[in-house]
């Protein structure tokens, strides 16, 4: 059989009509087939359930022996598959006094129906080109939804890829009551405010909600507020019309524009300036963006998140955060455990860390040792699963067969890349002697992630650094920091 011919299941109880059926169908022999006949409800659910892929369309009787037939019949095979076609002919006569009828069938999910010439017309069933152009139809049709179902399952395998570089690791009741939470939140398209401290995993929260929600196929854009220097934020958002200031040669779509139809998250929102936080609040009540140099209403429709690791109450008493924006953002509120308060997540988190990246190493997994564990499990935990994830790594970078008590001592008082003697016989090298511009970028560099390391967020390295944040995020760009 040709793979272009279209197969047909013949669901008829009267031989005669089974003729028909056969006859009706001769002109478009070379183009299609009847596979087989049968003459129950019964014997086509098992013909579909045994052979789904045996098919391309089902030519039924609405009335045939056995218990299942018509509407019920045309269910429960579109049950099992979606795409098969079901063509339903019958000897009850559809006319406008009887369209109730018309409507069951389709709404049964059958694709088309035809009313069976009367039985003194031997040779056909029904009209022949109209029957046989019906079939191709809906074979076109079968086909269609052939690919968009396999495009949907290309999607939705690309979102269960993305949730899996994103995984939620835990067991603890309040990791529990967080993933149900995050269930709860995905379904309603409003905003959530999701607080807590460095490194707890807001963007993994935040990732979820989208994955989960109706807008789960639209694009899905984060935007770090603090990273963005403030001169440029408002056009980085929400975007500007050619010649709108000097050197705007051409327009550019925002962060909003692009977000349009999914979702956006404004982490470290704290740290937006109030000229872009009304501007936001626009956004969030009338759907609207204020494009610069453009006078017209431009509308978008996106969901917002917003992550803090700073309390926005605080920020608004010092008149540092708009009262109403905090009031639009805090609808819905997550706050996320920090590790130290997630019991034995703390192991689960670590032995997940430890085979990823020995994995991604190359490396045979090192033991742990109950010592080792002890120790994981007191620890404060200060960074939380930024800190936890650094320590697998640099411990499995030292290839040790047995993790050890020591091993994760030694590893947490240590310096996250380097220790200072190893980057002092380094730099000063007989073998290789660094130029002086070398050397500096080296100690800067150095400098940086020791300063980053014992802070906060960005901002407050910049502060401690004594730098201004837009000066502090270009000398991260030049460094590979960023």
């Amino acid at each position: 059989m040709d793979q272009n011919t279209i197969r047909l299941l013949v669901v008829e109880d009267e031989e005669f009509d089974v003729r028909r059926i056969g006859n009706t169908l001769k002109p478009f022999r070379d183009r299609m087939e009847i596979v087989d006949v049968v003459s129950s409800g019964e014997d086509a659910l098992e013909c579909v359930e045994t052979h789904c892929d045996k098919y391309d369309i089902i030519i039924m009787d609405y009335q045939i022996s056995g218990s299942i037939y018509g509407e019920q019949l045309i269910r429960k095979i579109r049950t099992i598959d979606p795409t098969l076609q079901i063509i339903v002919i019958t000897k009850k006569t559809i006319n406008q006094t009887n369209l109730h009828f018309a409507n069951q069938l389709i709404e049964s999910g059958a694709y088309w129906f035809g009313t069976k010439y009367p039985g003194d017309i031997e040779e056909y069933i029904y009209q022949p080109t109209d029957f046989g152009l019906s079939i191709i139809n809906a074979y076109e049709k079968r086909l269609l939804e052939i690919r968009n179902s396999r495009s949907q399952n290309k999607l939705d395998k690309s979102i269960e890829d993305n949730l899996r570089k994103k995984p939620f690791i835990g067991e603890s009741p309040v990791i529990q009551d967080l993933k149900e939470m995050i269930r709860s939140y995905a379904a309603v398209n409003t905003t959530v405010l999701i607080q807590g401290e460095s490194g707890t995993g807001k963007e993994i929260v935040a990732a979820h909600i989208h994955y989960q929600s109706k807008r789960k196929y639209e694009n899905y854009i984060t935007v770090n507020c603090a990273a963005i220097p403030r001169e440029l934020i408002e056009s980085e958002l929400f975007g500007f019309e050619k010649g709108s200031f000097s050197g705007a040669d051409r327009g550019k779509a925002g962060l909003f524009e692009q977000a349009d139809g999914g979702t956006i998250l404004l982490d470290e929102i704290g740290e937006l300036p109030r000229t872009a936080q009304a501007k936001l609040l626009r956004v969030l009540q009338e759907g609207e963006i204020d494009k610069i140099g453009r006078k017209q209403k431009c509308k978008v429709d996106v969901r917002v998140l917003a992550s803090t690791n700073r309390d926005l109450k605080t920020l608004v008493q010092q008149k540092q955060f708009r009262e109403d924006l905090f009031y639009r953002l805090n609808i819905l509120r997550i706050e996320v455990p920090p590790l130290r308060e997630r019991g034995e997540d703390i192991l689960l988190l670590f032995d997940y860390f430890i085979n990823f990246y020995s994995q991604d190493f190359g490396i045979i997994p090192p033991g742990i040792d109950e010592s080792a564990k002890l120790v994981l499990m007191n620890y404060q935990w200060r960074g939380n699963i930024r800190q936890l994830k650094s320590l697998a790594q640099r411990i499995l970078l030292q290839k040790v067969e047995q993790i050890n008590d020591l091993i994760v001592q030694a590893n947490l008082g240590a310096d996250q890349y380097e220790n200072a003697s190893e980057f002092i016989q380094d730099s000063f090298s007989q073998t290789r002697i660094l130029t002086l511009k070398e050397m500096e970028q080296r100690t800067r560099r150095k400098y940086i992630q020791f300063v980053r390391e014992h802070s906060q967020n960005d901002k407050e390295a910049a502060s401690k650094l004594g730098m201004a944040p837009p000066n502090y995020h270009r000398m991260c760009k030049e460094l590979g920091l960023k």
